[in-house]
């Protein structure tokens, strides 16, 4: 028997110990895990700037009013929605 050869101090722990540990094992984060999460956020934040591009090109506007007006607009939009620092959630979308 694999527990009793491999693993002598574990013989003696009931059932809930080994459901607990593969219940961890389970949750742990893994390297998939964290890059698809970062990568549906970076996926978003690149629709979202294409979309707003678009809006300026179809709307005749100079390409810097994203610069000058959307961008610090879009910042004040989330501060004030998010109540979250905007600084890091924009040099990682337009960076």
């Amino acid at each position: 028997d694999h527990l009793r050869r491999c693993h002598p101090d574990k013989t003696e722990k009931d059932l809930k110990y080994f459901q607990t540990l593969k219940d961890k094992f389970q949750k742990r984060p893994t390297l998939d895990r964290m890059l698809a999460s970062t990568s549906q956020t970076n996926h978003d934040g690149l629709r979202a700037s294409y979309n707003i591009s678009l809006l300026i090109a179809k709307s005749g506007k100079p390409h810097t009013i994203g610069e000058e007006l959307i961008l610090p607009a879009v910042e004040e939009v989330l501060k004030t929605v998010l109540h979250k620092p905007t600084s890091d959630i924009i040099k990682q979308q337009y960076c």
